[in-house]
C-alpha cells in the first residue's frame, strides 16, 4: 500500500532519528587520501518532487565527492547523442565482480558488463568526450542546470588524488583501448574521468538533477533530453548494476534504481513520483553507503513507493 503524503518531511524527519540510533557506520573511502578524512557519522537526506520542490533533513545542503553518481548522468547524456549505438561498446548486465575488476574485460574483448563499472563508466566518458568535446564540462553545466545552483564545480584537490592514485583506471582504459574500444588519448580521457568524479553536490542539487529520470526524460526545463524508453533504460540499469556488485541486495531491499559512489551519496529514483540523494560517507565492504541504503530502505518501506 502506498501512503498518500502532503509532505515527505515527517518520513525523512523519522528516517533521521531511526538513523541516529544505527550502530556501524562503516568507513570512508580511504584509497583515495582526499577522502579518507570524513567523518562516518554525517547523514543527509532530500527528496525531490517532479515540480522541482525539495525536502531534506540532516546534512542534506552540504557538498560532497559525488563520484561514480555522476556515472548515471553521464550516460544520460551520452545515450541522448548517441542512442542504441552506445550499446555495442558498453553492455547492460551486472559484472558480478568488484568496480575497478579487469577480470571480464580480456574474456569479452574489451566491452565492459555495464555503464557504472569503472571500466564501462570510462568507455562512457570517452564516447561522451568524442561527441561532446568537453565530457566534464558537459557533465558539470548539465548538473548546474538541473539543480539550479550555479556554483557547483570540481574538487582540484579530489581529482588530484584520484589521478595520483590511478594506476588501475589507467590501466583499464590502456587495456580496452588496446581492443579499439577507447578513441581518446588516454591520459585525456583519465584527465576528464577524474574531473567528472571529483564534483562536489549536496543532496538537495543530486535529487533535483536526477528528476528527468523520474519525469521519463523530461528536463526541469520542459524540454526532452531522453526518449521515454531511453529513461526506461538508464533506470533499467541502475537497478540491476548502479549499486556495484550488491546491486541484488539494494533491489531486494530499496526496489528503487540507485547509483551509488564512494563519497557516500546514492541517488534513487521513483518514476512519476519523485526522486532522492542520501549521503553518509561510511561504507560498506562492497563501496556502499551503510546509513544511505538503511536510508533508502526505511523510505520505501514506511511510504510504499517502489518500482515493485
Amino acid at each position: 500500500m502506498v501512503i498518500m503524503l502532503q509532505s515527505f518531511m515527517p518520513v525523512l524527519e523519522r528516517i533521521a532519528e531511526e538513523i541516529e540510533s544505527l550502530g556501524g557506520r562503516g568507513r570512508p573511502a580511504d584509497y583515495i587520501p582526499a577522502l579518507a578524512s570524513a567523518d562516518p557519522g554525517r547523514f543527509g537526506m532530500a527528496v525531490a518532487e517532479l515540480d522541482g520542490t525539495v525536502y531534506g533533513v540532516g546534512d542534506w545542503q552540504q557538498p560532497f565527492s559525488t563520484q561514480s553518481v555522476t556515472k548515471a548522468f553521464t550516460l544520460a547524456l551520452c545515450l541522448a547523442r548517441e542512442g542504441d549505438a552506445l550499446w555495442e561498446h558498453v553492455g547492460r548486465e551486472p559484472s558480478g565482480n568488484p568496480f575497478n575488476s579487469l577480470v571480464q574485460l580480456e574474456y569479452e574483448n574489451g566491452i565492459p558488463r555495464n555503464p557504472f563499472i569503472n571500466a564501462g563508466a570510462l568507455v562512457v566518458t570517452d564516447r561522451l568526450h568524442r561527441l561532446s568535446g568537453d565530457a566534464s564540462g558537459c557533465l558539470l553545466d548539465f548538473l548546474r542546470a538541473e539543480s539550479g545552483n550555479e556554483d557547483l564545480d570540481f574538487d582540484r584537490d579530489v581529482a588530484a588524488s584520484e589521478t595520483d592514485r590511478g594506476d588501475r583506471n589507467a590501466a583499464l582504459a590502456h587495456f580496452m583501448a588496446s581492443y579499439g574500444n577507447i578513441v581518446n588519448p588516454v591520459p585525456t580521457l583519465l584527465r576528464e574521468y577524474f574531473r567528472q568524479c571529483s564534483i562536489a553536490a549536496s543532496c538537495a542539487d543530486l535529487a533535483l538533477a536526477t528528476g528527468f529520470l523520474a519525469r521519463h526524460g523530461i528536463r526541469s526545463d520542459g524540454s526532452r533530453l531522453l526518449t521515454r524508453s531511453q529513461a526506461k533504460q538508464v533506470n533499467a540499469v541502475m537497478l540491476t548494476c548502479g549499486t556495484y556488485d550488491a546491486a541484488g541486495d539494494f533491489a531486494y531491499r530499496v526496489g528503487l534504481p540507485g547509483k551509488s559512489g564512494v563519497g557516500g551519496g546514492i541517488i534513487a529514483v521513483v518514476p512519476g513520483r519523485c526522486t532522492l540523494c542520501v549521503w553518509s560517507p561510511g561504507l560498506d565492504e562492497r563501496g556502499n553507503s551503510v546509513a544511505g541504503v538503511a536510508a533508502l530502505d526505511r523510505f520505501t518501506t514506511i511510504t510504499g513507493l517502489s518500482v515493485f
